[in-house]
């Protein structure tokens, strides 16, 4: 829980009054967890999604398991659902609080981010493909806030770069 904390306080973005839900969360008892990753291409044009079953096309991730850190399982959601190993950038992307299932209750999830080239190859989870999708574009999700909050971190990405400040 305290590299949630850390990882909480340090993120780009908060959406949905995050920080505050989380210091109450952290009286009680809080499961589950959840850890993501918005991996964009270099050129910061493209972003790429995982079709979930029932959420439509999400950002890789998934629980984080008991003992494990979330960043450790970002990274771990990103390999088994994309089948891509990569260094996620030292600073959160981004920190919210959502329901994933009808039956949770709502959570916090961390957003981690990556910069990945296009031509890496994919090898998701059967019955749940990986794909590019380009940043102007729409795609079907649950989370349709999602689609800016991805699109005003790419681009704050590509800023930094531009600069030389990354």
């Amino acid at each position: 829980m305290d590299e949630a904390v850390a990882d909480a306080c340090l993120a780009a973005w908060e959406f949905d009054g995050a920080r505050a839900w989380l210091e109450e969360a952290r009286r009680h008892p809080m499961e589950p967890l959840a850890a993501e990753v918005w991996v964009t291409d270099p050129a910061f044009e493209h972003v790429l999604l995982v079709k979930h079953r029932l959420r439509g096309w999400v950002p890789p991730g998934g629980k984080v398991e008991s003992g494990e850190a979330p960043r450790a399982a970002a990274a771990r959601e990103l390999l088994e659902e994309t089948g891509l190993r990569s260094e996620l950038l030292p600073e959160p992307a981004a920190v919210a609080v959502r329901s994933y299932r009808a039956d949770w209750s709502p959570t916090l999830g961390l957003s981690y981010a990556a910069v990945v080239g296009r031509d890496v190859p994919l090898a998701g989870e059967q019955h749940q493909p990986a794909a590019w999708f380009r940043l102007d574009a729409d795609w079907d999700s649950v989370f349709p806030e999602d689609r800016e909050r991805i699109r005003a971190h790419a681009r704050r990405l590509a800023a930094g770069r531009a600069v030389g400040s990354r």
